[in-house]
């Protein structure tokens, strides 16, 4: 199974592809989508749309992997990630990729098998299982492949994400 995963944000996308095959894990590739803050927010809406369209093109995955958006504290950052997911979700559809999206809590549960474990033990962990000789730069690339690893333990289990319509 090829899964991407994507860790949404307006001004860095985390995304990482992983392929799982016998239990065994291999990243095939990853990175971030950087826009940069004096672009008008539009563009920068654009700019994640083609990238991720592009990547979906290039890797073929079988699913797409997304965190669910969850509140946060600024309303304005929360609605500006809401706004990048939508076009990151219409990406992959518009490719054909089935999304899943999980919280937090069932990412960390997958990875880690404690839905309370802390960001570096989630990256660590994401280190260790893909062979890695350190954990990927931005952090958000480290948690997109951390998406991708979720739902390919998941995939299977009742911690199954919930499909985007």
């Amino acid at each position: 199974m090829r899964v991407l995963g994507i860790d949404p944000g307006y001004a860095i996308v985390g995304w990482g592809v992983v392929e799982y095959i016998s239990n065994r894990f291999a990243p095939i590739g990853y990175g971030a989508v950087i826009t940069e803050k004096d672009t008008p927010f539009e563009q920068r809406l654009v700019e994640i749309y083609e990238s991720v369209f592009d990547i979906c093109k290039r890797y073929q995955p079988e699913a797409l992997s997304i965190e669910k958006l969850y509140y946060q504290h600024n309303q304005t950052t929360v609605i500006g990630v809401a706004e990048a997911r939508g076009v990151i979700v219409l990406a992959a559809a518009q490719c054909g990729v089935p999304i899943y999206e999980y919280t937090p809590m069932q990412v960390k549960q997958a990875i880690t098998g404690y839905g309370k474990a802390v960001k570096k033990q989630i990256q660590e962990m994401t280190r260790i299982m893909l062979h890695l000789e350190s954990v990927p730069k931005p952090d958000d690339t480290a948690d997109a492949l951390g998406m991708a690893i979720a739902h390919c333990h998941c995939s299977r289990s009742r911690l199954m994400g919930t499909p985007v319509r």
